[in-house]
């Protein structure tokens, strides 16, 4: 084995920025689908708009889990690529393909009795219903191709060629742009299908690129070094993707869960409160796609230089990760603060809407920064395959803290008790809904410092090793 190469800290964060930016495209580009199917499906009709949002939340659920479990291949690939096993690399990637599709069933079975879900909603219109039944039995056709996706997703990734996949999540704004319009709408002869069609353009783009992908990993004389191929199912492979990846797709699920209980939870003072808590939520959403694209690239990084037996290069590429994941924080800070009033008449024309969300938006200066911060430490401690200890913690800060904590404080025995630091923080802002930012702020910040000193920990003990 050739001795390590020893490169500059710069040298780091260029090639941790490299595999980001790609991952941060992807990111923004399957996103863009969640955005076609609002616009057009409120287009369509209310009731359209009202099953695609439910449908969409019950998937969501579903489909972010089920992802995390997948995403276990990256630090697995990632190790394998560091040493050189480049046949071993094609072999986990059948392995994670095996796995994919036994998840799609689980998640399928899941998706087939919506009213189980739909219970947690209350009395919803029998038209609304049927909407997001036919809407997740068009998801159901979606999941297969979606989740075996992911594991090409984490190939690219894993071998620090993310690229193949942004090119491909590109061309499907494309398809399922033409899709959407088609199927909602009814053209070219179609039956005008609302929220199914939506769904059903979703299953067709999702096969759409798990196509574009199998090709590109067959054919690309970079990935035919792999030998990409799905053998028979291996237990010992997927016993080690499952004791990685269960708890991942945990992680995944904690933090899914804790906005969807929050969302529900201020919706009780009133649609004013809950608009403003929902542009606070998206615009969160979508700033934490920069931490997460850092953390896909440096966990990445890390677990090839782990697989190299590097570890002084594993080390130097977390430290990289955490400095640009800090400094990317600052700067989008300021950006979203600076540039309040213009985001706010971007989101909506309803002045009461926009003076909730003015209020709630004081809180992201001190959330995105414990987001950021928790996140790149989870993907980092994944990189040396350490998942339980992360969602341990995730559990008991986010779900504990965050989400009992902001009730409790918020709406329970003790609602009220934080009107002095509110007034502070988030003057004007729903006692009820600062007060579950705060917390969740809080519950973040802590998910952030138990981590990385656990991550600190882990490092010292593999550079004893090492």
């Amino acid at each position: 084995m050739n001795p390590p190469v020893a490169r500059s800290f710069r040298h780091h964060v260029g090639e941790t920025l490299r595999q980001a930016w790609p991952v941060l495209v992807s990111a923004w580009a399957s996103m863009a689908f969640g955005v076609m199917d609002t616009a057009m499906a409120g287009h369509a009709s209310a009731a359209d708009l009202q099953a695609m949002s439910l449908a969409v939340s019950i998937y969501i659920t579903i489909f972010v889990g089920l992802m995390g479990v997948i995403h276990a291949l990256i630090p697995i690939i990632g190790q394998h690529y560091g040493a050189k096993r480049l046949i071993e690399v094609g072999r986990a990637w059948g392995q994670g393909v095996w796995l994919a599709l036994g998840l799609s069933a689980i998640g399928a079975a899941a998706m087939l009795f919506p009213d189980a879900w739909l219970m947690l909603s209350g009395d919803v219109d029998p038209v609304v219903r049927s909407g997001v039944t036919w809407y997740l039995r068009a998801l159901i056709l979606a999941l297969p191709a979606a989740l075996v996706f992911r594991s090409i997703y984490a190939l690219g990734t894993a071998v620090s060629r993310p690229k193949v996949v942004m090119g491909i999540n590109l061309a499907c704004i494309v398809v399922k742009g033409l899709f959407n319009w088609v199927l909602i709408f009814g053209k070219f002869g179609a039956p005008a299908m609302g929220a199914a069609g939506a769904g059903l353009s979703t299953a067709i783009t999702s096969w759409f690129s798990l196509a574009a992908g199998l090709w590109i990993i067959h054919h690309d004389k970079f990935f035919r070094q792999f030998q990409p191929r799905l053998d028979r199912p291996r237990w010992a492979d997927l016993k080690e993707l499952l004791r990685l990846g269960v708890p991942m797709g945990g992680s995944y699920l904690v933090e899914v869960c804790a906005f969807s209980f929050m969302a529900l939870l201020i919706a009780r003072e009133g649609m004013y409160a809950a608009g403003g808590h929902q542009i606070t939520a998206n615009l969160v959403a979508l700033c934490y796609m920069l931490p997460m694209s850092v953390g896909i690239a440096s966990a990445s990084l890390t677990a090839q230089a782990i697989g190299a037996r590097d570890m002084a290069r594993a080390r130097q590429t977390g430290l990289a990760g955490l400095t640009i994941t800090l400094a990317g924080a600052i700067i989008t800070i300021s950006l979203v603060m600076g540039g309040r009033p213009a985001i706010l008449a971007a989101y909506t024309d309803d002045l009461k809407v926009a003076a909730m969300a003015a209020a709630l938006l004081q809180i992201v200066p001190y959330f995105h920064l414990c987001d950021a911060m928790q996140c790149i430490n989870s993907y980092l401690l994944r990189a040396y395959k350490v998942a339980v200890v992360p969602l341990l913690m995730q559990v008991i800060a986010l779900t504990g803290i965050g989400l009992i904590g902001g009730w409790w404080l918020g709406f329970g025995p003790l609602a009220g008790s934080l009107k002095p630091v509110l007034d502070i923080i988030m003057p004007g802002a729903p006692q009820g809904a600062s007060t579950m930012w705060l917390m969740a702020a809080i519950g973040l910040g802590l998910s952030a410092l138990l981590q990385h000193l656990w991550y600190w920990r882990v490092v010292r003990r593999h550079a004893r090793q090492g």
